[in-house]
């Protein structure tokens, strides 16, 4: 996580190598990512760029589990910078 000080929302970009596996499941993985992305966004500093990178037990995770990890790094992260 990166916070370049712009006035402007938090953007997020996602890493799905072919690893995760055939394109259906990446886009999957993606979708899954950017709701919850979409969800946490209110919570992510303006003008912060988050870099994702799904790991290929991404392609067999839930919503649920990926929202988890997802919301566990971004909290570490703000203690982090506190």
């Amino acid at each position: 996580m990166l916070t370049t000080g712009e006035s402007r929302a938090a953007r997020f970009g996602f890493i799905i190598s072919k690893q995760v596996g055939t394109a259906v499941v990446r886009n999957t993985v993606r979708r899954r990512l950017k709701a919850v992305c979409a969800e946490a966004l209110p919570r992510v500093p303006e003008g912060t760029d988050v870099v994702i990178r799904a790991l290929p037990a991404s392609a067999d995770a839930s919503y649920a589990e990926l929202s988890a990890d997802v919301n566990r790094c971004l909290a570490r992260l703000a203690r982090a910078r506190s």
